[in-house]
This record gives C-alpha cells, structure tokens and sequence, in this order.
C-alpha cells in the first residue's frame, strides 16, 4: 500500500506545488485518500480535496468520518458542495442528508438539479432504519423479450447509469421485477438465446419497508453483491449493494458492542470526543447500577451476625457472586447473538430455558466440586457444603437471568442488547449474595 505522510503534504502545499500534489494524490484509492485526510489538519484537508478530481472527491468524500464531512462542507463554497452532491451517489447522499439538521438538509436541497432533489425525497421519504433509505436507484435492468446480444448492447450504452452491473434485473414494461441474471451467465451464453430463457424465477428481493437488518441477514444468506428492494406491487424501485449493508451491520455491531458494556455509542473518534461526551455516555448506568447494587449491601447486612460468627463466608463472596455474574453475562451474550442472528424469537422461550437450565446446573457442578476443595482446605468441611451449594445455585440462577432478560426486553419492544453486562452482572451479584448468605444460614443454623 502506498504511504502518504502529512509532512510530505505540508511540504507539498507550502511551496504551492499544486501539480505535484494533485498526481500524487491520484494514485490512491478513495478510501487511502480518506484515511490520508483524517490524519491532516482541517485547513489542509479542504485543500486536499480540492486537489481531486470531481469524482474521486466524490468517492473519498463517502469514506469519511460524518465530524469530517460537515467539518468540509462548511469550508466549501457554493459550487463545491453543488458539485459534491452532484457526483454522490443517492444512497451516500442521502445518508449524508441523515447526518444533517432539517435546516441545512433544505440548504442542501436547492443546490440539486431537479432531478436529484427528487431522488433525494424520494430516499429520505422513507423511515429512518429501513430498506428505502438504504437504496440506490441505479441499476440495470433487461426484458425477458430480449437476446443475449440485444441485452448485452443496451448495458454498453447504459452501464454508467449502474451502480453495479454484477446482477442484472429482468422486469416487464410496467417495472415489475421478474427475475435476475448473473452477468457472467448473460456472457457465457450464445447471443441468439432470449433472456427468457435464461431465468429460473428465484428471485429474492427486500421491500424498501423492511428493516435494514433485514438486508444484512438476507446478504450474509444469499453471499450477493446487491439485492433488489420493491414496492408491494413487487415494481422494483432500487438495489442494496455489499458496501452499503456492510456499513449498517458495522455500525450495528458498535452499538451492541457498547450496549453491552452500559455505554452509548460515541458519535465520533474516541479521541477527538469532548469531556461532556464522555462523561454523559457512561454516567447514566453508572448511577442506576449504584442503587441496584445497594441491595447487594442490604443483603449482606441482614446476615451480619452470621458473618461475625463465621468469619471464613467473606472468603468466598467475591468468588461466588463474580461466578454467578459471569455466567450471566455468557449467557446473555449468546441469547443476544442469536436474536440477532434471527436464530431464537420470543416463542422459543421456554425451549431456551430448558436447554440453558441443564447446562447451568452443568456449569456450577463443575464449578463447585473445583471451589469444594479450596474450601474444605480453608475453612473446614461445613463451609465447604455451603460453599459448594451456594456455586451450584449462584451460577445456574446468574445463567437463568442473563438468559432470560434479553427475552423480557424484546417483549417489552426493548433492544436486546441493553441486557448489557453491567446490569446482568449486578442483577446476579444480588441474587448471588441473597442465595450464599440464605444457604449458609441454613445450614449452620444462624440467623
């Protein structure tokens, strides 16, 4: 990969060696541009971009940060941004529009031609999340009428209309889709053979209401480049490519990934974030796990004579109720997997339940017999029974919650994902200390 550092660029703009710099820079790919931009200082990133031709502007522009790309456009004069939204491509467009506040979105709008603005709506007419706004309304399409050769002219004379000609669509004359055709079976048959035949009508396509998670879980079971998106009448209004649904489910996966550690999601680079930013999307769980946990401590303290009275029980608390809250926390991490996956839904609950009933209680036989002997060893046989028992308790009942709380919140029209590991392992931390402690009194006979 070639390399292109910002001194080298500083250089390059310092001794105004425009022409230099506008070669050097076209032998990079967009998204090598992008990540060269981001490393450069904001003056010099306008000057850059200034330095690319219209298209490959276009291009690099859809690979930056969103904080980049308003940072750019309040830099760019008039006919600069009307030339950027020209050579977007509809559906970068109007995720850029997405980004926007409703006032500058209408700036934006009046610098379209009348054609694009009406594109433009049409995209942004859709709700926010869904197939529609993913789309791009460039494609190919061919009729089933046709030859081989008659096809393969008409994608000569329109292939810059496309976005990708990898699958080609087949449609009547009122634009319902019919089928699609690979381009390399459209090549490798005989000129004279009709489109017709050349179908197997086993098509799959989206409707542009469909979630875009959709998109993604249909292209990872297809492994196509682009599907089609249609309209209830199956008329086919725009196609869904790789690089568009690889954005949604890499976007999808940062905010599991931060829901699932009680944070929320930052909107730029972590080290350009400000203090606020910082501070207001951890404090939040923070404070509520505080007086979740204030249970935990009230548990303790209603066995306070036990404890004096068996003072080797405090030995094995951390162990215990960390035990619990870690298999919660697995548990929950696989159940939300496979929600998302689409693998497990609300009716398979109690299938679930079983399955993870016996391998929890699994979990803490193992865990226990292992714990059992540090036990004995360290504080005698009758804390070693408790001990014991309290493992295998506290770790199937830690396992039944981080399970079953993705469930209740997908029932109560909640993200999955917010059965976050904080929360589970708080949740098993107190069912943790409440069953250790209950059991011990139990059998040691104390109150």
């Amino acid at each position: 990969m070639m390399t292109f550092a910002p001194d080298e660029i500083r250089l390059l703009i310092g001794r105004k060696r425009w022409n230099e710099l506008k070669a050097r820079l076209a032998r990079f790919e967009p998204a090598d541009l992008a990540s060269i931009m981001s490393q450069c200082a904001p003056g010099d990133q306008v000057l850059l971009y200034r330095a690319l031709p219209p298209d490959l502007a276009a291009d690099t522009f859809g690979f930056l940060e969103d904080d980049q790309q308003k940072a750019l456009l309040k830099q760019f004069n008039e006919q600069e941004t009307r030339t950027l939204l020209a050579e977007l491509s509809p559906d970068d467009r109007t995720e850029l529009f997405e980004e926007m506040p409703p006032g500058t979105v209408r700036r934006l709008m009046e610098l379209l031609s009348s054609e694009d603005r009406r594109e433009a709506l049409m995209l942004l007419g859709y709700p926010e999340g869904s197939v529609g706004r993913l789309m791009s309304p460039d494609f190919a399409t061919v009729r089933p009428e046709w030859t081989v050769r008659e096809a393969i002219h008409h994608l000569r004379a329109h292939a810059s209309e496309s976005e990708t000609l990898n699958v080609l669509y087949v449609v009547d004359p009122d634009g319902t889709l019919l089928d699609e055709i690979r381009l390399r079976r459209l090549v490798v048959a005989a000129p004279d053979v009709k489109i017709s035949d050349l179908m197997n009508h086993q098509c799959t396509a989206l409707s542009a209401f469909d979630h875009e998670d959709e998109a993604v879980r249909l292209m990872k079971q297809t492994g196509y480049y682009s599907l089609p998106v249609t309209d209830s009448a199956r008329r086919l209004l725009g196609i869904v490519t790789a690089d568009d649904v690889l954005d949604v489910a890499v976007e999808g996966a940062t905010d599991d990934f931060h829901k699932g550690g009680g944070v929320q999601p930052l909107e730029t680079h972590v080290l350009k974030a400000s203090f606020g930013a910082m501070y207001g999307r951890r404090v939040g769980w923070l404070v509520v796990l505080v007086f979740i946990n204030i249970f935990t401590g009230a548990g303790i303290a209603r066995h306070a004579e036990l404890i004096e009275s068996v003072v080797a029980l405090v030995f094995f608390l951390p162990l215990l109720v960390d035990s619990g809250g870690n298999a919660g926390s697995q548990a929950a991490t696989i159940i939300i997997r496979a929600m998302a996956l689409g693998e497990v839904t609300l009716a398979d609950y109690g299938k679930v339940l079983w399955r993870e009933l016996r391998v929890s209680l699994g979990l803490g036989v193992t865990m226990a017999a292992a714990v059992f002997v540090v036990a004995r060893w360290r504080a005698g046989p009758d804390v070693a029974q408790v001990v014991g028992i309290s493992m295998t308790c506290v770790v199937a009942l830690g396992s039944l919650i981080g399970m079953s709380l993705p469930f209740v919140l997908q029932r109560m029209k909640l993200d999955p994902a917010a059965a976050c590991a904080p929360l589970v392992t708080s949740l098993a931390d107190i069912i943790g200390v409440l069953t250790y402690l209950g059991i011990a009194s139990a059998l040691l006979g104390a109150a």
